[in-house]
């Protein structure tokens, strides 16, 4: 089977006062399509880059992303974020207060028509746990349930790839290892290939199939 997601001696770097900062060098590896995979480390070692990177926010200038047979980035292609396929679950879920549940899950699918998007949202509701919901407002909400509703609404337009940024670092101790087993078993229903950042370790070995180590910009190890 062919990898979902390639990354190939990946250099990420910002200019600087002093000149070209380099933040990632030499990052390379591979996710199959309906797999988890974390990238584990301390604040400062790069993680959070490399998924911006993912996700086109960042330029590589070294190596190359690739996503099933599509070349996302190298030194000389850049793809905008808004045609990779990916999605993003950032640690803000960042709703909007003004709509409600179902208007939120329903942002990113204003292309299609009403009955489409109407049933597509109620899917996801119903796949997060909250058919009930839509109706209510982020501020009627729970921490809990408001990264359900984001997660949905990343879920909704159907991406190759989800990208999730310490996704319940918000969250209180005992409500976040029940979301990450709950967001586990989500994903996998989905058959949602995806990518997580987190400095949790147990968080990671719970919610993902492979765990990528990082130290100072490198992938010092990958869980097979």
């Amino acid at each position: 089977m062919s990898a979902a997601l390639q990354l190939e001696d990946v250099r990420l770097a910002y200019d600087g006062a002093r000149g070209l900062h380099t933040v990632v060098e030499g990052f390379s590896l591979a996710l199959l399509a309906g797999r988890i995979g974390c990238l584990l480390g301390p604040s400062g070692c790069g993680k959070t880059t490399v998924l911006r990177a993912i996700a086109g926010f960042e330029p590589v200038r070294a190596g190359s992303v690739r996503l099933g047979d599509r070349l996302l980035s190298s030194a000389d292609v850049h793809l905008p974020p808004e045609e990779r396929r990916v999605g993003m679950m950032f640690q803000e879920y960042a709703l909007f207060p003004h709509l409600t549940a179902a208007q939120n899950v329903g942002f990113g699918l204003r292309r299609l028509a009403h009955a489409e998007r109407h049933a597509r949202v109620a899917e996801m509701l119903g796949l997060v746990g909250l058919a009930d919901a839509g109706e209510r407002y982020p501020h009627e909400l729970s921490g809990g349930q408001q990264q359900r509703i984001a997660l949905a609404r990343a879920l909704a337009p159907s991406p190759a790839l989800l990208l999730l940024d310490e996704p319940f670092s918000n969250l209180d101790a005992a409500t976040r290892e029940r979301l990450t087993v709950e967001v586990r078993d989500i994903l996998k229903t989905a058959g949602q290939t995806a990518v997580l950042v987190t400095h949790n370790e147990a968080e990671a070995q719970t919610m993902s199939d492979h765990v990528g180590l990082m130290h100072n910009g490198r992938l010092v190890r990958w869980s097979a």
